[in-house]
């Protein structure tokens, strides 16, 4: 039998990092349940009313109602999961059927990193959420903040001079040591999952940021996925893309809408990612005033997405233009976005800091249109894009700033925001689901007990994030302040919580 650990109290002293978990028990999950969790091969295997297994009952695969039906993925009770999808290269990824599990299976796998057999934790004062998904960074930009002048503020053209000014100075160990701090940040905020876009330079060595992040994601396998996504300028020849492509990139980026021939790029970028098979990620329409003479250019991605019948997965980064058109020109847009099958992904803190820089008053958001993307049926996912360079020179590698942003600049709800950062990024980014149910990636992170509207906001700090069924981050946060009735945390009632 497994060894039973208590989680702990977010302030406390306990450190789970490195541990492989077997089963988490008496966990709240996000519609307020509660619930035991049983965890094998990385993947979720059975989810039971909390206090079954322990009574050495069986309820069967799901937790209850609703149990499997987290913020928007698909019911892994009833949906077939030997159905086969796109993994992140465009090859066929097949999800588990718990059915094929055998009491061997579930009971003997999974060590931790000491060889020990594997824990099973209590989870008692904790809330599960489904693991974050970064799917659009720059690791090869973050935190170069430091190197460019101080008091130094940029608009998208402007940043990409200052980016361009340090760029030759940079090289594949400055980008993998500034990466691997990035990563860091991301993974101990419940980050399992990062797409980086890397450049290819016009000076030096255009692959070395291409060499660095693919050999990151080797180096981090098992602990953290990482998609690495070429940022093709139009400049980049086909034989740099050809020989990034041989060095192992998991999709082809490119960003048209900064091409004198947007047209033309996103043709070229589609050939090439017809030729590779690769999935395809494009920087579109990054601005914010809708030109009369200009054709938003997600229009033509969709056009040529349907008549050349891509079967990988298309995404468009940023469509900030969409934010800008009057309802009359949206709707057909997202209409035809919907028929391609494209999946939107919104950058609001970096958005939000790179427009609008020449208004002179009312400034635009900034920011993509969220709610009517969600109102079409296309699946939406949000990240926070550039960590601490000249495109953003703030951020907290923290997809709680994303969900927050969402709502208070998008107007979404927040069940809406927490799926766009969790399990409707990891739709988007061609990944197994993740989510309270059998069948779903062991991905997720365990926060206090709070109300759910204080975890996406940011106000809990402490956090136990598992990948794979292993716990790669423990977090605890202990605040003293002096005087005793600052202390209490705020009564949630029951009826209240998961709301």
């Amino acid at each position: 039998m497994n060894a039973m650990m208590p989680v702990g109290s977010p302030s406390g002293g306990t450190d789970l990092a490195g541990m492989r978990v077997a089963t988490v028990r008496g966990v709240r999950l996000l519609d307020g349940t509660f619930a035991d969790l049983t965890l094998a091969g990385g993947t979720i295997v059975a989810a039971e009313p909390a206090g079954l297994l322990e009574s050495g009952q069986r309820a069967g695969p799901a937790a209850g109602p609703g149990a499997g039906a987290v913020l928007g993925a698909p019911d892994l009770r009833t949906t077939d999961l030997r159905t086969t999808d796109l993994g992140p290269t465009g090859r066929g990824a097949t999800s588990l059927d718990p059915s094929s599990l055998d009491a061997t299976t579930l009971n003997a796998t999974d060590l931790d990193e000491t060889g020990r057999n594997a824990t099973d934790l209590d989870a008692t004062g904790w809330r599960y959420v489904p693991a974050a998904s970064e799917p659009h960074a720059h690791l090869d930009k973050a935190l170069t903040a430091p190197r460019i002048p101080a008091g130094a503020g940029y608009d998208l053209v402007g940043a990409i001079e200052a980016w361009r000014a340090i760029v030759p100075a940079i090289d594949a160990g400055d980008i993998t040591t500034r990466a691997r701090a990035a990563v860091g940040r991301y993974l101990a905020q419940g980050i399992t999952t990062v797409r980086t876009h890397v450049d290819a330079p016009l000076t030096g060595d255009p692959l070395r940021g291409v060499d660095a992040m693919v050999a990151l994601r080797e180096e981090l396998r098992g602990t953290l996925t990482l998609q690495v996504c070429l940022l093709a300028g139009s400049l980049t020849p086909d034989a740099v893309v050809a020989e990034a492509v041989a060095r192992g990139i998991d999709v082809i980026g490119g960003c048209p809408h900064l091409a004198d021939d947007p047209r033309h790029e996103t043709a070229r970028m589609l050939d090439l990612a017809e030729h590779t098979g690769l999935p395809v990620d494009l920087h579109t329409d990054e601005q914010v005033s809708p030109d009369p003479a200009h054709t938003a250019d997600i229009i033509d991605l969709a056009q040529q997405v349907i008549a050349r019948g891509l079967i990988q997965r298309v995404s468009a980064s940023h469509c900030v233009r969409l934010g800008s058109l009057p309802p009359d020109r949206l709707a057909p847009v997202l209409e035809l976005v919907a028929r391609a099958r494209i999946g939107i992904i919104t950058l609001p803190i970096t958005n939000l800091y790179l427009q609008a820089w020449d208004a002179t008053h009312l400034p635009p958001r900034g920011l993509t249109a969220v709610r009517q993307i969600l109102d079409a049926g296309i699946d939406l996912a949000a990240g926070a894009d550039n960590l601490r360079d000249p495109f953003n020179p703030v951020g907290r590698a923290d997809p709680f700033e994303t969900t927050s942003l969402l709502i208070t600049a998008g107007h979404l709800q927040a069940e809406e925001a927490l799926a766009a950062v969790t399990t409707s990024a990891r739709t988007v980014l061609g990944l197994p689901p993740v989510g309270a149910a059998p069948g779903a990636s062991a991905d997720f992170m365990l926060v206090p007990d709070a109300d759910l509207g204080d975890v996406i906001a940011g106000g809990t700090t402490a956090r136990v994030v598992v990948s794979g069924g292993r716990v790669v981050a423990d977090t605890r946060v202990r605040t003293s302040l002096d005087h005793p009735a600052l202390m209490t945390e705020p009564h949630h009632p029951a009826a209240l919580i998961g709301r």
